[in-house]
């Protein structure tokens, strides 16, 4: 990945996964049906985070290993 900070121009990095909840019956059963990855320079720790595709198997996962 060709990464450039918008803050500071530094070109190192680090890609994370973040998952969240989102309405009312995902949050009653703890589902995290939303998914995201972050690219957090290394630098000045600027951090954007881009909206990710989850399956309805992994959200069926989520629903019996929490």
């Amino acid at each position: 990945m060709n990464y450039n900070c918008p803050k500071c121009d530094n070109t190192t990095y680090e890609v994370d996964e973040m998952r969240a909840t989102g309405g009312r019956w995902s949050k009653i059963f703890d589902i995290q049906n939303k998914k995201f990855s972050s690219v957090t320079c290394k630098k000045c720790s600027y951090t954007e985070f881009y909206k990710a595709k989850t399956s309805a198997l992994s959200n069926v996962f989520d629903l019996f290993t929490n």
